[in-house]
């Protein structure tokens, strides 16, 4: 298969849905099929022959995010030179709707994954509110019902865009992670790197350091445990803008060796910083699926994770971490960690389940569910050659692809100001 992906977050810009993308590459590139990537330029980017590289303003809004600038004849000769079998979105809007109108012109099926709660991102636009929270829920709920084919990564995903009234075929499959490489690193080779010490217990974090992380919670939950511990340590791998106030917050609770902040690591490094965890601490609510989360039980780190989407999926409570309530106080949440760490047969126990249940996440696995998505829907999807289209087929395609993107662009404005079914439902 030829398979086209567009993303406005990919690599080297670290967050989920960057690294979901080049999971998915790898693992379809892996078993035979081409692919290309239609992303935005980004500062450090190495060229590629497989990435076309859209121009786009750095930094938008003071964020780590890049915005793309249209340009459609760029866009459009690539994918007319590579003729896709298949077009796969990872954004509905911007690049996402470039994908529907590739698609529609090729006449190929479009995919589009749901890997963000969008409306829990609004703080990186400008005159964030409510009701541009609003927007961002129809707007997503929309795009899924112009596409032929939705995946969510999650259960409680497929489940909230069915009560947003999504028509569009939904098939949940999980992104995947290279269970190999989080299952090999080397912890002592980290510790030493980051002078830990061999004995200390050494509590863990890996992610983008965001507002929508809920990170300060996570932070004066771990600065407890570590206050009646002096043998504790967090270590936190990542950057982001809420880097300093966590470290504040710890600062007033923890002596400068109780605190390990590394930076962004990649590759075999987050694989040895994962090794060198005894336990995986997680309270975002904003997730989808919650890739770090499979790579630290991959590595056999027992969670402990509030209640959430992408999160009730795969922690089981007692059984492979501890899963908190939503509503879990601060307090609750360091009770449970100072539980666990304090507790080396129910850490030992959670380590074990851990590695099995990330097996199920292995990015080959995932990878075919996705493959056997895409022949159905290929092979279903049979319309007239482009190159048998006439002039005014085309053009008349052309309009009804700007029609269609108009509207969804004025149902989610009217949301606004408009009370809609789907704005009406949110995730606990």
């Amino acid at each position: 298969m030829k398979i086209a992906m567009f993303s406005n977050s990919y690599l080297p810009h670290v967050g989920g849905v960057a690294r979901a993308v080049k999971t998915m590459e790898d693992a379809c590139r892996k078993q035979g099929h081409v692919v290309r990537v239609i992303a935005p330029a980004f500062d450090g980017a190495e060229p590629s022959p497989n990435v076309l590289r859209v121009p786009a303003i750095q930094h938008f809004n003071g964020s780590d995010f890049p915005l793309q600038l249209p340009v459609p004849n760029l866009i459009r000769e690539f994918i007319k030179d590579f003729s896709p079998d298949i077009i796969h979105s990872h954004h509905p809007f911007l690049l996402g709707d470039s994908a529907l109108r590739e698609a529609r012109k090729m006449r190929v099926p479009i995919v589009f994954t749901h890997h963000t709660l969008y409306e829990r991102y609004t703080h990186y636009v400008p005159l964030d509110s409510p009701a541009l929270k609003r927007v961002a829920i129809q707007l997503a709920t929309d795009y899924c019902n112009l596409c032929d084919q939705i995946i969510a990564p999650s259960e409680s995903i497929a489940r909230l865009l069915r009560e947003r009234e999504v028509v569009t075929p939904i098939a949940v499959i999980p992104t995947g992670i290279d269970v190999a490489l989080y299952a090999s690193g080397d912890g002592k080779r980290f510790r030493e790197m980051a002078d830990i010490p061999p004995d200390a217990k050494v509590i863990g974090h890996v992610g983008r350091l965001a507002e929508e992380k809920n990170l300060t919670f996570l932070t004066k939950a771990v600065a407890s445990c570590l206050r009646d511990d002096s043998n504790a340590v967090f270590l936190i791998v990542g950057d982001g803008e809420d880097r300093e106030a966590m470290l504040a917050i710890l600062n007033e609770s923890a002596s400068n060796h109780q605190i390990r902040a590394v930076g962004t690591k990649t590759g075999t490094d987050l694989a040895d910083a994962y090794a060198a965890m005894d336990w995986f601490v997680f309270a975002s609510q904003s997730e989808t699926q919650g890739l770090v989360l499979a790579e630290a039980m991959a590595s056999g780190k027992p969670v402990i994770a509030i209640d959430g989407p992408g999160v009730r999926e795969i922690i089981k409570d007692e059984e492979n971490g501890l899963l908190l309530s939503g509503h879990a106080t601060i307090r609750d949440f360091s009770t449970a960690l100072n539980c666990i760490v304090h507790d080396p047969e129910l850490t030992r126990y959670c380590s074990e389940h851990a590695r099995q249940a990330a097996a199920a996440y292995s990015a080959d696995l995932c990878a075919q569910s996705l493959l056997d998505c895409y022949a159905q829907l290929i092979a279903s999807h049979t319309p007239p050659s482009p190159a048998n289209l006439k002039p005014w087929d085309q053009f008349l395609t052309g309009i009804h692809t700007e029609w269609d993107l108009l509207r969804e662009k004025m149902s989610a404005a009217s949301a606004a100001v408009i009370q809609t079914s789907a704005i009406k439902n949110s995730l606990d």
